[in-house]
């Protein structure tokens, strides 16, 4: 059975299995969740109940896993799963909705049903999660891109309450009440982290999900173990927890929550199993024994608990988010040293967390599933097909916008990856001569009739030295690397060109932008293309596409999990049959492979395609065709030190210039 209906198939199923558990819990009497304050505990269908959970987002593992990673979660001992809800992801542009895929909510809300862990759903609208924007769908920023989002402002809460009126009864359905998994439902996140302290904000976003969800749905909020933190992020309508990494003393981090919240049960939303990466630094680790020790005392005091994360998963396509001050964008893995590793495989970490959590209730009897096969496919050659400006007429198909200054992406109402700025040179420009701007979001490549002339970055390089003649294309190929998602410098937002481009001064004006879509390449096109190849100078490559087979032997049943290890190439975007696996960028690490799920593949007997937009130059002569290996390992440690970086486990062959 092909991949696509297996999945469809599996749905069915997995709807039928929650119709049924709907009408025997209807037969069996009512059910429900609530907090009992005077006892200091949650009670669960009349018991008492502690939450020992674990995060886990949905848009972070293929569908085709969620029952995989589910039920490890419960073989670890866990009872709950808490997950993240995406707008951005679920309404990419508004007024359009997305349900499918990655964004497929309801499947993972009955896949968790079907296992039999509840859910903790964290409905946002702000996430933060170093996901893009936090979350928060780029469109916002075309209506205002001045929005100051997390607040009252009109235009951010007219776009929430549409949203809301979308999500919350799709969630009504599936509270435990109504014989559905979840048994809370969280409102906005660490909004005490926020400059805002917007209390009528935080009361709207309640009085909202309370009119839909009823008046027995239990409505919380999570922030910081500090005074400040709580008093701005909650209100008493709500029930209040609180998150913290491993601690000493969990005692003085919960006397915080204690008060704001004198009675009810203790709980910690995000207890850090480990820690999120930023390209160019090291990859995070945090000591199993100091979690387990840490774990082992909050477990003691009775208390509830999520691990955060207990899998990262993958920030596949454009989902990172960044950070800032400093602006500094997230891998495509969002591994976080989690128990279980980014593509769901068990650790030692999982192992010794799961004996943790045995002193302290009776561990489920079903065996620990195991980890899901790799394949190591070897070496595929990867053709050049085209530079970007020769496949615009594919990349962006429409015309493009006519502006007399840059516009921003939002102003054209495109948000994510790639988008070019096209103008002529004025006149002869026979030395080198600055182009400057101080407006690039986030990484703008200036070529001159295709010729490489170097690279804006923001926050640092405003300026490139460019020659050329009057009348030749100046290209400026912006990449935007992830909006960022804390804090104050989440507002304004916007990507792409901010502000004017001047040479030697003078303002550069008649543009026509391009929106690049990279999801537009397929085979047959690319098969067709024959492109001039691509110009090389002050060791830059013109942006371009390449494409290779993977080699899965046909001997082979089926594809397995497998791993780009992207050496020597040095940044770009990756494709696999049409499924974008994410952004790569080695020679910066420390993520060096890229994680590409068996669901990506088609059977071993059809062709398996890969496609890399490479930005900036390979180790191959460019009369030659560049390789990529498919391993069976992840490689997501290369250790960054100062302006450049050594990386464990180099293979022969591979020669790098590892500074950056």
């Amino acid at each position: 059975m092909a991949k696509k209906e297996a999945l469809t198939t599996t749905r069915m199923l997995l709807v039928l299995t929650f119709l049924i558990s709907l009408f025997s819990l209807s037969m069996c009497g009512n059910t429900s969740f609530s907090i009992d304050y005077n006892g200091n505990t949650f009670v669960l269908d009349g018991k008492p109940f502690r939450a020992i959970s674990g995060s886990l987002h949905y848009s972070r593992v293929h569908p085709y896993y969620w029952h995989d990673r589910l039920l490890k979660m419960v073989a670890g001992g866990l009872n709950t799963v808490q997950t993240y809800v995406p707008w951005n992801i679920h309404e990419p542009k508004e007024g359009e909705y997305n349900f499918k895929g990655l964004a497929d909510i309801e499947l993972f809300l009955q896949t968790a049903q079907e296992v039999g862990i509840k859910v903790l759903l964290r409905s946002g609208p702000y996430i933060c999660g170093e996901w893009e924007y936090g979350g928060l769908p780029a469109w916002l920023l075309s209506i205002d891109p001045n929005m100051i989002v997390r607040t009252m402002d009109p235009g951010y809460i007219a776009a929430v309450d549409k949203w809301f009126d979308v999500l919350m009864p799709l969630l009504k359905k599936y509270l435990h009440e109504n014989g559905g998994p979840i048994l809370m439902v969280q409102i906005e996140n660490e909004y005490g982290s926020y400059f805002a302290c917007d209390f009528d904000y935080l009361r709207f976003l309640y009085k909202k999900a309370r009119g839909i969800l009823g008046e027995t749905a239990i409505i919380y909020t999570t922030d910081g173990d500090s005074r400040g933190d709580v008093k701005c992020g909650s209100i008493e309508a709500c029930f209040v927890t609180i998150d913290f990494g491993p601690s000493n003393n969990p005692v003085a981090n919960f006397a915080v929550q204690r008060q704001f919240q004198p009675q009810g049960p203790l709980m910690n939303s995000e207890f850090y199993t480990g820690w999120l990466d930023h390209w160019g630094n090291p990859h995070a680790h945090t000591n199993l024994d100091t979690v387990c020790k840490s774990l082992d005392k909050i477990l003691a005091l009775g208390a509830n608990v999520n691990m955060y994360m207990y899998e990262g998963g993958t920030n596949f396509g454009y989902w990172n988010g960044a950070n800032a001050p400093p602006y500094q964008p997230v891998p495509t893995s969002y591994d976080y040293d989690a128990p279980l590793n980014e593509t769901g495989d068990i650790t030692d970490k999982y192992i010794a967390i799961r004996q943790t959590i045995s002193k302290y209730q009776k561990l489920p009897e079903i065996p620990i599933p195991p980890n899901t096969p790799k394949g190591k496919y070897g070496t595929t050659q990867m053709n050049f097909v085209s530079t970007i400006q020769d496949a615009l007429d594919v990349v962006s198909p429409d015309k493009p916008v006519y502006s007399t200054y840059p516009l921003t992406m939002e102003q054209i109402r495109f948000y994510y990856g790639f988008i070019l700025y096209r103008t002529k040179l004025p006149r002869d420009i026979n030395q080198l001569t600055p182009l400057l701007t101080k407006g690039v979001r986030d990484r703008g490549y200036v070529m001159v009739d295709q010729v490489p002339q170097g690279i804006f970055i923001r926050d640092d390089v405003i300026q490139v030295n460019i020659t050329g003649k009057q009348g030749q294309m100046l290209d400026i190929l912006v990449e935007n690397t992830g909006r960022i998602g804390f804090a104050t410098l989440m507002n304004y937002n916007v990507k792409g060109l901010t502000e004017n481009i001047t040479l030697d001064g003078e303002i550069l004006t008649g543009w026509n932008i391009y929106p690049i879509s990279l999801e537009n390449i397929n085979s047959s096109i690319i098969s067709t293309r024959q492109g001039s190849g691509p110009k090389l100078n002050n060791g830059l490559l013109t942006p371009s596409i390449y494409m290779g087979k993977v080699p899965i032997p046909t001997s082979d049943p089926e594809p397995k999990d497998t791993f780009l290890d992207m050496r020597p190439w040095v940044k770009g975007q990756a494709f696999v049959n049409g499924f974008n696996v994410g952004r790569y960028w080695p020679k910066m690490g420390p993520q060096v492979t890229l994680y590409v799920p068996k669901p990506a593949l088609v059977s071993p007997s059809l062709p398996n395609y890969l496609v890399m937009f490479e930005l900036e130059n390979t180790s191959c002569p460019p009369s030659q065709p560049c390789n990529v290996i498919f391993t069976d390992k992840p490689f997501i440690n290369a250790i960054p030190a100062g302006s450049s970086f050594s990386v464990r486990e180099i293979k022969e062959g591979y020669n790098w210039n590892l500074r950056v």
